[in-house]
């Protein structure tokens, strides 16, 4: 079963509506009993970084952390991928995970963000998530900050100058953009997430 995590700040629906689609055996749940006895885990997020606080409030956040640290598959989803890092400039007293080092930035003042709407990838070949998935195969975004480019960076999008769209590291994935609202190419990913 995989674990899509609620903290109040995700698409909660439209990710499960996605696996469902897929055939995949998922739930949504605040509880971290149920976190731990997943085999995957999805941390998908909307709107603010401060959101991600309630991963503490709540006690996920270390239930979570343990479970990536035993090898279970985790994605992050948009402000779920951003957690990942070890903060963001848009709430700087907010503390991420750190399992990836770096800080999300805002785009620069010469695009408007929030950055909405389809843009393309570059892709590397290496990456076990985005399998199937081509380089200029367009997703669908909604962020006004940005993930660095860092060594796990799988996949480049640009917009205001280069960012990443994609990390893997090991049993960590993220991505910036929307797999749920991203047609063919969203499911893609989700169903090579789920066959890990």
């Amino acid at each position: 079963m995989i674990a899509i995590v609620n903290y109040r700040a995700g698409n909660l629906t439209s990710v499960k509506k996605a696996l469902d689609h897929l055939g995949v055996k998922c739930e949504i749940t605040s509880d971290p009993e149920v976190v731990t006895s997943a085999a995957k885990i999805i941390l998908p997020g909307v709107g603010h970084f401060s959101v991600t606080k309630m991963l503490d409030a709540s006690g996920l956040r270390p239930v979570i952390l343990e479970r990536i640290q035993n090898g279970i598959p985790f994605l992050g989803i948009c402000v779920g991928m951003q957690w990942m890092f070890q903060s963001s400039d848009e709430a700087p007293s907010i503390s991420g995970s750190s399992l990836l080092a770096g800080n999300c930035e805002r785009f620069p003042a010469n695009v408007k963000s929030p950055h909405v709407g389809w843009n393309s990838l570059a892709c590397g070949d290496r990456s076990l998530l985005l399998r199937g998935v081509h380089s200029g195969s367009f997703v669908y975004f909604t962020h006004s900050y940005r993930a660095p480019v860092v060594n796990s960076t799988v996949a480049r999008s640009v917009y205001g100058g280069e960012f990443s769209a994609a990390i893997e590291q090991d049993n960590m994935f993220g991505v910036q953009f929307h797999p749920e609202k991203s047609g063919n190419v969203g499911l893609t990913l989700l169903r090579n997430f789920c066959q890990l």
